[in-house]
């Protein structure tokens, strides 16, 4: 998640906080069809004035989309004009902080067992190649004038919620993006995560850069160093 996609997912959920708004939206997204001003504004107990302006900048965050559509089910001259009506859009917000990434979690693993039971491949080593795919594929920001290839890799994994650090010649990774999973399953969490950096490391084409596994309370168990320091 990139910093203006949280600024996007922070936005949404604040704007759910206003108690009015979080009704009106719970009544939309519990309908199983779109719903009219006034059907929202009786079901939440609001004037439809209030609830207009609550709905529309709904509408605005993106949380609910519109439509037109004659209730009366007639046509032609005096069919009178389409009603605006509100249902749930597609948008997903899902917020948590530290930032995780639960979502990528369960299509690498999905991936990595459907990998496995086609090709009779070990489990481990399925994981291990669907991370490393996916960080290759993974969107990373252009390379940076200024700042050498650890620079180049931490600059891409803060937009997953790796929150790096520099310290002299290595980058930590404060924060795992798959936290809860790694309190269980560490050995399969772990090598999904160095697997991962690993094909990020390669899609940047970061030969100074070496991700290696380096686990510590309160961290990531994936550090990255320069090759020569990964070797000593």
């Amino acid at each position: 998640m990139s910093t203006d996609d949280l600024t996007d997912q922070i936005s949404g959920v604040s704007l759910l906080a206003d108690p009015v708004r979080r009704r009106l939206y719970e009544v939309v997204a519990s309908s199983p069809d779109a719903v009219g001003r006034a059907e929202a504004a009786q079901a939440a107990d609001v004037p439809a004035h209030t609830a207009k302006f609550h709905l529309d900048k709904l509408v605005e965050e993106g949380l609910l989309s519109t439509e037109f559509r004659r209730l009366t089910g007639r046509s032609g001259p005096g069919a009178g004009r389409p009603a605006k009506l509100y249902r749930r859009s597609e948008r997903q917000v899902d917020l948590t902080l530290p930032r995780r990434q639960y979502e990528l979690a369960g299509h690498l693993l999905a991936t990595a067992v459907e990998l496995a039971a086609a090709g009779d491949v070990p489990v481990l080593d399925a994981v291990r190649q669907t991370a490393h795919d996916a960080g290759r594929q993974l969107d990373s920001p252009p390379r940076a004038r200024d700042g050498d290839d650890l620079d180049t890799v931490a600059n891409a994994l803060q937009r997953y919620g790796y929150e790096p650090r520099r310290e002299g010649d290595r980058v930590l990774l404060a924060n795992c993006p798959f936290d809860r999973l790694a309190a269980e399953h560490r050995t399969l969490v772990c090598t999904m995560n160095l697997a991962l950096v690993e094909g990020v490391v390669e899609q940047l084409r970061c030969d100074g850069a070496c991700a290696r596994l380096d686990p510590a309370a309160g961290r990531c168990c994936v550090t990255l160093t320069p090759p020569d320091v990964a070797r000593g």
